[in-house]
């Protein structure tokens, strides 16, 4: 058995930068490295080209009526930038107080080394496992996962019998609280742009005759909102699901505090819809959220123009039941009408996501025709995470989005057990990204027990 944290420190090594052709070599050695790593221990590997990245495709067979669980990863991570700001080299992994740093050590490459670690460790100890396992690795995770869904539609027989799939891409609250993602909302990203005169105007000369883009585009952009906080887009909320009582009890298990979440927002004050606490409002309602304004000199000092053009970049989190598409074409309906007269309009669209929700067994609203190697799979998450974190799980719907979840769920019609390994103080994304150690052992173990449990019943 190898030493995992050793093996995660070699594959930080790999600036695996998906976003930046200039790491294309990097990517290249960390996908070489993870697929040399599951052929070490008895896979047999195959790297599926696509439009950009290769897909890491890893077998263990068995016979037919073995459970075929996919465990799904990505070896690709976020840029460094800014590097100034790292207290050690972003691709020198440094233990330091029980943490891994180094980045994507939490995003994505620490959780997916677990369960590499939890794989091999099980085989060693059962070679005969009547598990079957297939590791789908990809490397354009972080830049949308934009040729997933074609690599699902043309390579549908390299994953075909599988049961569910199994994967530890999603975050728990704290170090002694395991978290089952249960829900994940989707997205609709697009930008819009009001132009009105030619050219940029001197605002002496020609002030007061026109109307000014970035006012038309702080008026357009304040009516999507209520002063409640809800969006004022007709139709909007139409097809969200009510939330099953059972959610809202899950999540009042982690006892968390507002006054806590408000500092470590660093804010003073909530904007929550009515009837929702903060914690339920990212967890169970869409969203409509400006990411980023621009128009006219962003430079220092004065300089007094009327610009030509204003931008605002919007992003929509969608909830379970709702549609990207769908969602998307009652927003630009409502900009579109709300234009103000004389005001060009562009909507440019962007990447979507789609919501994901999957019920564990024995629920209100469990589906009555849900897999029963799924449920046995969550039945032997429960008891595992039990085993090595000492409490049962709780079963969370979280803010985020991860689009490949449904494009697996759309695609193969499979459900995802999603095991948090990630913390708040991971820095995900950030400088000085890490990976807690501790975590990371409890997760071989869950990972292994699930796995074990999955094969024998």
């Amino acid at each position: 058995m190898f030493d995992p944290i050793a093996k995660l420190k070699e594959y930080v090594s790999h600036a695996s930068v998906s976003a930046d052709p200039a790491y294309a070599k990097h990517m290249t050695g960390a996908r070489e490295f993870v697929g040399g790593l599951l052929g070490e221990i008895g896979f047999a590997v195959e790297y599926v080209p696509t439009e950009l990245h290769a897909v890491i495709v890893a077998k263990r067979e068995g016979r037919p009526e073995w459970p075929h669980v996919i465990i799904y990863g990505h070896y690709d991570v976020q840029p460094a930038d800014p590097v100034e700001l790292w207290d050690s080299p972003p691709f020198e992994a440094v233990e330091r107080n029980g943490r891994l740093y180094g980045r994507g050590t939490a995003d994505n490459k620490g959780p997916l080394m677990a369960h590499i670690a939890a794989v091999a460790r099980l085989l060693e100890q059962e070679p005969d496992l009547p598990l079957r396992i297939t590791f789908v690795v990809e490397g354009e995770e972080e830049i949308g996962s934009a040729n997933f869904k074609s690599f699902l539609r043309q390579h549908r027989d390299k994953l075909a019998g599988a049961d569910f799939v199994f994967l530890s891409d999603t975050g728990i609250p704290r170090a002694d609280q395991m978290v089952i993602t249960v829900g994940l909302r989707g997205m609709a990203a697009f930008e819009v742009e009001l132009s009105n005169a030619r050219t940029d105007l001197h605002s002496g000369m020609h002030g007061g005759v026109l109307l000014n883009p970035i006012q038309a585009l702080m008026e357009l952009c304040a009516s999507l909102h209520t002063t409640d906080g809800r969006v004022n887009i007709p139709g909007f909320y139409d097809d969200v699901r009510d939330v099953e009582p059972w959610e809202r009890e899950e999540l009042k298990k982690l006892n968390l505090s507002e006054d806590e979440y408000a500092r470590f927002l660093g804010i003073s004050h909530y904007h929550v819809p009515p009837g929702y606490t903060p914690f339920e409002a990212i967890r169970f309602l869409p969203t409509l959220e400006f990411n980023g304004v621009s128009g006219g000199y962003q430079g220092e000092g004065p300089k007094t123009v009327i610009p030509t053009k204003a931008r605002v970049k919007i992003s929509c989190r969608l909830v379970p039941n709702q549609e990207p598409e769908k969602i998307k074409a009652q927003v630009f309906a409502a900009l579109r009408e709300r234009v103000p007269a004389g005001l060009k309009l562009k909507i440019t669209p962007q990447h979507d996501a789609t919501p994901y929700l999957v019920v564990p067994p024995d629920r209100s609203n469990t589906p009555a025709d849900q897999s029963p190697v799924l449920a046995k799979a969550f039945r032997a998450t429960d008891a595992a995470v039990e085993q090595v974190w000492g409490s049962k799980p709780c079963y969370l719907r979280e803010g985020g989005s991860v689009g490949l979840i449904a494009d697996l769920k759309q695609e193969l019609n499979l459900d995802a057990i999603l095991l948090g390994l990630c913390l708040p103080e991971d820095n995900l994304h950030a400088p000085n990204e890490s990976f807690d150690l501790e975590v990371m052992r409890k997760g071989i173990a869950t990972v292994e027990e699930v796995l074990r449990r999955t094969a024998h019943g």
